[in-house]
């Protein structure tokens, strides 16, 4: 089961997600986005909080109250840290999270710790969780069906992409082929390149 949130601070709202165990938070290890931002208590023992972004978007480009709201949402999720002021959230792209063998279930490292991004939070704020917890939603996804979908998709997006783009280099050499015959053309008509039968030595009206 994943849990379902929206947060509606931007335009348009974002959907902020987390597995229901650890057993989930393994399945969105192993089926997430290259588009999701993971979120967890440094340190601590938390909730997996996952943000969703636009395709194009990257880390740079979330608002600082939507980071807010994901920051709230996983201290709020951690037994430890929502107990606690001036907690420490990390947060990072999902292609950064790093699974190897004889990590525990719901255990995650990183493949470059330089991409892995830290924000301080005071305390809790209840308004934000009560908003958030409004909009919550238990669902029982197809995790990797909907990430099977998702890449066939790009792979779709990216083939229409190069079909096009074949397109345009074929219609760029048929007007640069059009151009340059049209140069040619140009030249043999400009009046020091044409021949009369003057230009020949022939300048008598006598055929014979």
């Amino acid at each position: 089961m994943v849990f379902y949130f929206t947060s509606n601070v931007v335009q348009p709202p974002f959907r902020i997600f987390m597995g229901a165990d650890k057993y989930e938070n393994e399945d969105l290890i192993r089926w997430g986005w290259p588009e999701d931002v993971w979120f967890h208590v440094d340190k601590l023992s938390s909730a997996h909080v996952y943000l969703r972004l636009q395709k194009g978007q990257t880390i740079d480009d979330i608002p600082s109250s939507l980071i807010n709201d994901a920051c709230q949402l996983v201290k709020a999720n951690s037994i430890q840290g929502n107990k606690m002021n001036n907690i420490d959230v990390v947060y990072t792209m999902w292609e950064n999270l790093k699974k190897t063998q004889g990590m525990e279930v719901g255990q995650v490292a990183f493949h470059c710790d330089k991409d892995v991004r830290k924000v301080r939070v005071e305390k809790r704020i209840n308004e934000i969780v009560n908003r958030l917890n409004k909009t919550k939603v238990e669902e029982h996804p197809d995790l990797r069906g909907e990430r099977e979908k998702r890449d066939e998709e790009e792979r779709e997006d990216k083939k229409r992409l190069l079909r096009l783009q074949k397109q345009k280099e074929k219609e760029d050499e048929k007007r640069r082929q059009d151009e340059a015959e049209l140069r040619s053309y140009s030249s043999l008509m400009k009046a020091e390149n044409m021949k009369t039968n003057y230009d020949d030595g022939n300048d008598s009206d006598d055929f014979m």
